[in-house]
């Protein structure tokens, strides 16, 4: 079974550029962690924590993402590839959805 990883943060830590560091997400625990199966229709996370700002994603498998008060994913948009992990701003009590794409 595929699955997108999810573990929402209050604050990332910040280069002097303003930039994420590449390294965020490991120094620091996770304050809320998710994990939504893979499936070949949009299935949505559990709304993100009051106190979140960010998400940390990671999927083992080819998927397409949406992020949204009530987001569906579609195979064709927000591609991300397999082993792909990637950082997000969000908006506390927001959701992600997840599909299997090509």
């Amino acid at each position: 079974m595929s699955t997108l990883y999810i573990a929402e943060y209050a604050s990332a830590p910040l280069d002097a550029k303003g930039r994420i560091l590449p390294s965020f997400g490991y120094e620091e625990g996770a304050p809320v962690e998710q994990h939504v199966a893979i499936s070949g229709s949009s299935t949505q996370s559990a709304a993100f924590n009051a106190q979140s700002r960010f998400i940390r994603v990671h999927t083992d498998a080819i998927c397409a993402i949406a992020i949204g008060t009530n987001p569906t994913a579609v195979a064709t948009a927000h591609r991300m590839p397999a082993n792909a992990t990637e950082v997000y701003g969000i908006v506390p009590g927001h959701k992600i959805a997840v599909i299997m794409a090509v």
